[in-house]
């Protein structure tokens, strides 16, 4: 039986790639785009906000991966003010990750949108050995871990803390 997402902590975007519109409430924006599939979606975002908020100029950062999502989130939270929003765009997994970061610096879930560019793609937690693994997984799968060699089942689970889907061994009680 698979539970009712709306009813679990995977967000949406995590399963189906998503392009919402930028949220136009703030007044400061940084805009996060993370891999050639995501610019274009900046690009929008940019567009909507100079259209709607003549006058705020959005920080666009284009970055290859997570490490330098992070580093240019890190810098822009440093002197960011109140409304300020996260523009998030990118790997569903990637974006877990940043959002993840955003959140433990002290943003807030509804400072954040997020446009998913690739959701077959998913960070394991194991709950076993705490391992992060990154696999081509679905959820309700099985991969190995490679810490500790169990199977772990991918759950209807995400940590807002760590950014990724929990994994734990089906037969925890059977050491490998």
């Amino acid at each position: 039986m698979t539970p009712d997402l709306d009813l679990t902590s995977v967000p949406a975007w995590a399963v189906e790639p998503t392009c919402p519109t930028a949220d136009l409430t703030g007044r400061q924006y940084t805009v996060l785009a993370i891999g050639a599939d995501a610019a274009a979606i900046a690009t929008q975002w940019t567009a909507q906000v100079n259209a709607a908020r003549p006058g705020v100029e959005p920080r666009v950062h284009l970055v290859d991966d997570t490490a330098g999502a992070c580093r240019a989130l890190d810098s822009d939270l440093a002197d960011a003010l109140v409304g300020w929003r996260l523009l998030l765009a990118g790997p569903a997994h990637a974006c877990l990750r940043v959002r993840a970061r955003a959140l433990e610096q002290g943003a807030a879930d509804n400072e954040i949108t997020v446009a998913s560019t690739e959701v077959g793609t998913r960070e394991i937690y194991c709950a076993h050995c705490r391992t992060t693994t990154t696999a081509a997984v679905g959820l309700t799968q099985e991969i190995a871990c490679p810490g500790c060699g169990r199977d772990l089942f991918v759950y209807y689970h995400v940590s807002r803390r760590v950014g990724a889907h929990l994994g734990f061994a089906t037969s925890a009680d059977t050491v490998p």
